[in-house]
């Protein structure tokens, strides 16, 4: 039987109107009052149900431009698909999320947008490895930060096996784009793919450190903004490794980046 060829998904995405629209001057006031950002859902199928922090809040499309700046726990569910993540909504910004349903993990794909101050475009791809071009220009692979100016921009990411994603965005002046994407496996190779049987979640130990602590930052560069603290001897669930960074959750369930120099994987007993 011929394979399958993989398909392209195309995400549409108008970033500049992502912004919420006040001047830097009004928003300064603004902030100086209360803080707010926006998130916009998709999902496939739509007319999901979507929660955000265990409430149900409505259906995809769902769009909520009038929320506090901060970390919320979202979930898309409908007959038996899902998805569930964390997402930090940035002051001033909407963070986009795009997702493809399904009931199992190596089915599910989609990908989060978010907009903060800055420059150029930072993407993250789940698994790691996977070739990323801009307007056609090969970059090298997740993850990697690409120096991109303001304008639009189509994003394509791929890896062998698996589904591309492309994604043509406006990157808005003095913005950086954070394209976090999980890669499906294409529906030809998944009944080759061999699950492998867990026996124990994978921990991390963290080392001693100049500091006397750990960043946990929301990205995997030193740009990453620190969401808390590690301290040397704390263990850490490992959720990924990419490159010289490990994806962790911390025991209160917060998921970051720490830097690999400074931890270490357990050994199973």
């Amino acid at each position: 039987m011929m394979k399958k060829a993989l398909v392209w998904i195309l995400v549409l995405v108008s970033l500049a109107a992502l912004l919420l629209r006040f001047s830097d001057k009004w928003a300064e006031i603004f902030f100086g009052i209360r803080k707010t950002s926006g998130i916009f859902v998709l999902s496939l199928p739509q007319e999901a149900t979507v929660y955000i922090n265990n409430k149900e809040v409505g259906k995809t499309p769902f769009e909520d431009k009038n929320l506090e700046v901060g970390t919320y726990t979202v979930k898309i569910e409908k007959s038996g698909a899902w998805w569930e993540g964390k997402v930090n909504l940035m002051p001033g910004t909407v963070t986009f999320i795009n997702r493809d349903l399904a009931s199992d993990s190596a089915s599910s794909a989609g990908e989060i947008l978010t907009l903060e101050k800055g420059k150029g475009l930072t993407i993250i791809s789940n698994p790691p490895e996977a070739d990323v071009e801009v307007d056609g220009k090969s970059w090298g692979k997740t993850p990697i930060t690409v120096d991109a100016g303001s304008g639009d921009h189509t994003i394509l990411i791929s890896r062998a096996n698996y589904l591309n994603r492309s994604i043509r965005a406006n990157l808005p002046s003095d913005f950086n784009l954070t394209v976090s994407a999980d890669l499906g496996l294409s529906e030809a190779d998944l009944t080759a793919v061999t699950t492998p049987v867990i026996t124990q979640t994978p921990q991390v130990l963290v080392k001693n450190t100049p500091t006397g602590f750990l960043r946990v930052r929301d990205k995997p560069n030193l740009n990453g903004k620190e969401i808390t603290q590690v301290k040397p001897g704390d263990k850490l669930v490992l959720l990924e490794e990419q490159g010289s960074w490990d994806r962790v959750r911390l025991a209160d369930e917060t998921e970051g980046f720490v830097s690999s120099a400074y931890v270490e994987k357990i050994k199973k007993e």
